[in-house]
């Protein structure tokens, strides 16, 4: 049995991890992200990387710099780190979380109507008795919607749903009737590609 640590604050990354039934503990990184470059996929791979590195040096500090005798004390048989981070794109347009209501509006008036994608970086850190192993990937999703109207965009805004989202919206709530289609990992839209960290996962133990 591994412990494994979430540096994510997102409870939809959450939901994700105990749906398939892992279980984990939380540790949010909250040191200032570097962002070097503009291609989307190399963005989250370079975030997804930064989180799950400083989380395992926290631990390395809270261990004596030695995680895999503290956590085998512990009745692990390793230790396993996720980071990941998500950002939504458009003609080479990055779309983060809105700023505000306004912010928020231009975004949803840019996505209607038109197909855009979402990238998701992950970084796995697993620490065992063969040592340590660091994966680093990306997985990328194309997302459809349907056209909306300036009345149904501001409507939606007022949910309050799209403001702490990437791109302005959450394909598994409200949001979810402006979709018209999904190329790839529905799951990677939410907020992690599990399907295939738990792939991963597998060849760490």
């Amino acid at each position: 049995m591994y412990k494994i640590y979430l540096a994510s604050k997102s409870p939809r990354r959450r939901e994700l991890m105990a749906q398939i039934g892992l279980e984990f503990e939380v540790l949010v990184s909250y040191r200032d992200e570097i962002i070097a470059g503009n291609v989307p996929e190399e963005i989250v791979k370079e975030l997804s990387m930064q989180k799950a590195y400083e989380i395992e040096r926290v631990l390395l500090e809270e261990c004596s710099g030695n995680l895999l005798n503290y956590h085998k004390a512990q009745g692990y048989d390793g230790v396993l780190i996720i980071g990941a981070d998500t950002i939504v794109s458009m003609n080479d347009v990055i779309l983060g979380k809105p700023k505000d209501e306004d912010d928020a509006f231009n975004m949803l008036k840019m996505l209607q109507g038109s197909q855009h994608i979402v990238s998701t970086g992950v970084t796995i850190v697993g620490v065992n008795d063969d040592g340590r192993k660091a994966f680093n990937f990306a997985e990328n999703t194309a997302v459809s919607m349907y056209e909306m109207s300036d009345e149904e965009i501001r409507d939606y805004i007022a949910t309050g749903e799209p403001m702490d989202k990437a791109g302005s919206y959450g394909i598994q709530g409200i949001g979810a009737k402006f979709i018209s289609g999904v190329n790839g990992d529905y799951n990677n839209v939410v907020g992690l590609p599990i399907g295939k960290i738990y792939q991963t996962i597998k060849t760490l133990q």
